[in-house]
């Protein structure tokens, strides 16, 4: 079984997780009280704060249509954390269920699945994700559902390599034996020990899920204007790196910190879990 508790002082027992946990933790502050801290409304223009560079009023500058940076990021933090976390955690939901389940059973049905899902990985997640996109149309559902379609075969194929290894050990066959559910198998007796591997892998599609979100929207196909989505805020600012480099600087720095500390964080948890 998975000790939560390990896990939670494993977060802070190495100085480079508990940097990573203290960054996500900041940012997973700002989602949750951005309305209640943030200086300015994320998407009120004024044209008399246009690219105006970082000050005590504004700590990062203005865009280039005086709209605060600050709060833009504050906003946009919850966005990003909302679409990738709860895209994550359907595909880890989805591939688990899969995975374990028809890995189990095996037969043509393992096959044909995992040949399907093969068939999806052989594509690279940005261009499949463009793809899907191009079919759906650019919103927020969509960008949930392409990252939901995107990783639900990679958290299937792992969670498929680890019921291998285990379905054939002594204790499933004493609950056949015993005349067990196929239910009772697959849940209480295979799921928690996949658990600790898909724990290590859900850490580190949370990350991975961030930077898709962030690129889509950086493509101008992910989530759309005036949202204050930080791909979608370096796309903007790209153009104007010349006159206003701050616009650029602070989406893409809250893009990188946010990404390091989520990895940072999922290599304590890998640690603990293969202490």
């Amino acid at each position: 079984m998975v000790n939560l508790r390990r896990i939670g002082r494993a977060f802070f027992a190495d100085p480079a997780t508990a940097t990573g946990t203290i960054i996500v933790m900041i940012f997973f502050g700002l989602a949750l009280f951005g309305p209640s801290i943030a200086p300015y409304s994320p998407t009120a223009q004024n044209v008399e704060l246009i690219r105006q560079p970082p000050s005590f009023g504004h700590p990062l500058g203005t865009d280039r249509l005086g709209r605060d940076l600050l709060s833009r990021i504050i906003y946009g933090a919850r966005d990003i954390l909302i679409l990738a976390g709860s895209g994550t955690a359907l595909a880890v939901i989805c591939g688990t269920l899969i995975g374990v389940s028809v890995s189990y059973l095996g037969g043509w049905l393992e096959e044909l699945v995992f040949r399907l899902f093969d068939g999806l990985l052989a594509l690279p997640a940005l261009l499949l994700a463009l793809l899907l996109l191009g079919v759906v149309g650019p919103s927020r559902t969509s960008v949930l559902l392409v990252i939901v379609v995107v990783y639900t075969p990679i958290v299937a194929r792992v969670a498929r390599s680890a019921v291998l290894s285990l379905k054939s050990r002594g204790f499933i066959e004493a609950a056949r034996m015993r005349g067990e559910r196929l239910s009772y198998i697959l849940w209480r007796e295979l799921l928690p020990l996949v658990m600790p591997t898909l724990a290590v892998e859900a850490a580190l599609r949370f990350s991975y899920a961030i930077f898709l979100v962030a690129s889509l929207g950086f493509l101008g196909v992910g989530v759309q204007p005036p949202s204050p989505d930080w791909g979608l805020m370096v796309l903007e600012a790209r153009n104007e790196y010349a006159l206003a480099p701050w616009s650029l600087y602070a989406p893409a720095a809250a893009i990188a910190l946010l990404v390091i500390g989520v990895n940072l964080m999922a290599e304590g948890v890998r640690q603990t879990l293969n202490e």
